[in-house]
C-alpha cells in the first residue's frame, strides 16, 4: 500500500528513490524475511538460504553503500534520502533492513577517520563489491557489557570494569583476546568487524578503542547463529579473539579521543534504528487497515463500527509522529558534527515505543488471526518488541537521555549552526 508523505519538498530524485527501494522491499526484501522468519537460524546462513540471493540483490543496488560518500563509491546519498531508503526497506523486513546496516558500519567509520590508507584498503573495495562478499558488522556487545557502555553512569571510568575484548600493542601490532557477544548483527557470516575492545585498563570502559579487524585472521572463531523472539530474520552471534593480530594502524581510535567517537557511532545507529522501526509500524498499520476493510462482523466490515475506525486513526497519528520525528533527528545528526545524542536518543526511544503500540493494536484488530503465523501482524508484533531492546534497551537510553540533559541543556543553537 502506497502512502501519502506530507513532506512537500521531496523531489523527483527523492520520489525515484523511494519508489525504487519500496519495490525492492516489496518484491525481495519481505518475501526473503518472511522465509528466514519461518527457519531455524541455521538454516538461516545455510548455502541454499535466501539470504544470500537478498544480500547479491541489495549489493547489486548499492543499498550496503547506503551511508557512504559517492566520492569512494558509495551511493552519496542526503540524510533525507537515507531515511527514505531504510523506511522501506524496514517496511518489507527490519531484520534484513539491520543487517544491511550493519554491513556497512566498519567502512563507514572508516570514512569518518579520513584515513587513505583504511579508505583505499577497506571502504573502496566494499563499494565495489556487487556480490555480497564483503559483509560488515559493528562487534560492541559483550557477554557483561551492553548497557555500560552509555556511560549513563559513574562506572564507565571505573578502571575495576572492563571490556571482555583487551587488545595489547607489541610492536607494530595489536593483540586481541576476547569474546563478543551473540548480539553482533551479522556476527556469524561478517568479513569484517568494527572492533570496540579495551585499550588502557585503568580507564575502566572509557579506556577503549575502535579498530577495524577483517575476521579471517589466525585466531578468530565464531559461536552458532543465535535463536531468538524477534527480528529471526537477521543474523547474530558471537565472535571470539584469541591472540588475534592486526596491524597497529588498523586501531584507528584510542582512548583520547574514544568516548566522543564512542558517542558519534551510538548517536548514529540509534537515529538509524529510529527510522526503522517506523518501516514496521506502518506495515502493522496497513496490514490492520486492509483487514478492517475486509473482516465483517455484525453484517458490515468492521472498518465501519466507530471503535475500529477510532484505533486506526490513533495507529496512523503513531506512525506520521514517528516518521516525522525520525526525519528530523537523522537530518540533524548527520549534517553536524558531533551528533546531539539526545535526539537520537529520543527517536529511538519513542519510535520503537509507538510502534510496538501500533502493532500490538494491529494484532488485536485481526483478533485470533493476529495470532497465527500464517498472518504476517504476528511477525511484525515480534520484530517491534525486540526493537525496544535492540541498540539499547529504552530504559537505559533514556537514562543516558537524561543525563545529557542535566548536564548539557539547553543548546545554543548558534553553537551548531
Amino acid at each position: 500500500m502506497d502512502y501519502f508523505d506530507i513532506y512537500e519538498k521531496l523531489t523527483d530524485e527523492d520520489l525515484d528513490i523511494k519508489r525504487a527501494a519500496h519495490t525492492f522491499a516489496e518484491e525481495v526484501v519481505r518475501p526473503a524475511s518472511r522465509r528466514l522468519d519461518a527457519m531455524s537460524p541455521e538454516e538461516g546462513i545455510a548455502e541454499d538460504s535466501p539470504l544470500w540471493d537478498f544480500l547479491k540483490t541489495a549489493y547489486e543496488l548499492g543499498y550496503h553503500t547506503i551511508l557512504l560518500p559517492e566520492e569512494y563509491g558509495g551511493l552519496g546519498l542526503s540524510p533525507h534520502q537515507i531515511n527514505l531508503i531504510f523506511e522501506e526497506i524496514a517496511w518489507g523486513g527490519a531484520g534484513l533492513g539491520t543487517l544491511i546496516a550493519a554491513s556497512c558500519v566498519p567502512f563507514f567509520a572508516a570514512c569518518l577517520t579520513a584515513d587513505d590508507e583504511l579508505i583505499e584498503e577497506f571502504v573502496i573495495p566494499f563499494c565495489s563489491c556487487r556480490d555480497g562478499s564483503i559483509r560488515g558488522c559493528w562487534a560492541i556487545t559483550e557477554p557483561d557489557h551492553g548497557s555500560d557502555y552509555f556511560g549513563c553512569e559513574d562506572f564507565f571510568r571505573n578502571p575495576d570494569i572492563r571490556n571482555n575484548v583487551q587488545a595489547r600493542l607489541e610492536g607494530d601490532e595489536w593483540v586481541i583476546n576476547g569474546q563478543k557477544s551473540a548480539w553482533v548483527s551479522g556476527g556469524t557470516i561478517a568479513t569484517h568487524a568494527l572492533l570496540f575492545c579495551q585499550v588502557d585498563p585503568s580507564l575502566g570502559m572509557a579506556g577503549g578503542g575502535i579498530c577495524i579487524c577483517p575476521l579471517d585472521r589466525d585466531g578468530v572463531s565464531r559461536g552458532k547463529p543465535l535463536a531468538k523472539m524477534g527480528c529471526r530474520d537477521l543474523n547474530q552471534g558471537e565472535i571470539y579473539f584469541d591472540d588475534v593480530r592486526i596491524p597497529k594502524r588498523y586501531m584507528f581510535c584510542e582512548p583520547d579521543y574514544y568516548p566522543e567517537m564512542l558517542e558519534l557511532i551510538l548517536s548514529s545507529a540509534n537515529a538509524a534504528l529510529g527510522i526503522g522501526v517506523v518501516g514496521i509500524a506502518r506495515a502493522a498499520f496497513e496490514e490492520a487497515l486492509q483487514y478492517a476493510r475486509e473482516r465483517v462482523q455484525g453484517g458490515a466490515p468492521i472498518i465501519e463500527h466507530r471503535s475500529v475506525r477510532q484505533r486506526l486513526f490513533q495507529m496512523f497519528a503513531k506512525v506520521e509522529a514517528c516518521r516525522a520525528l525520525s526525519r528530523s533527528v537523522i537530518d540533524l545528526n548527520l549534517n553536524i558534527s558531533p551528533p546531539l545524542p539526545e535526539y537520537s536518543l529520543a527517536s529511538k526511544t519513542f519510535c520503537t515505543q509507538l510502534a510496538f503500540e501500533v502493532a500490538s493494536e494491529a494484532m488485536q484488530i485481526l483478533g485470533g488471526y493476529g495470532l497465527t503465523e500464517e498472518g504476517f501482524v504476528e511477525k511484525l508484533f515480534r520484530d517491534a518488541r525486540s526493537a525496544m531492546i535492540g541498540d539499547g534497551n529504552n530504559e537505559v537510553l533514556q537514562a543516558y537521555g537524561g543525563k545529557v540533559l542535566a548536564e548539557e541543556y539547553p543548546r545554543r543553537m548558534e553553537d551548531y549552526f
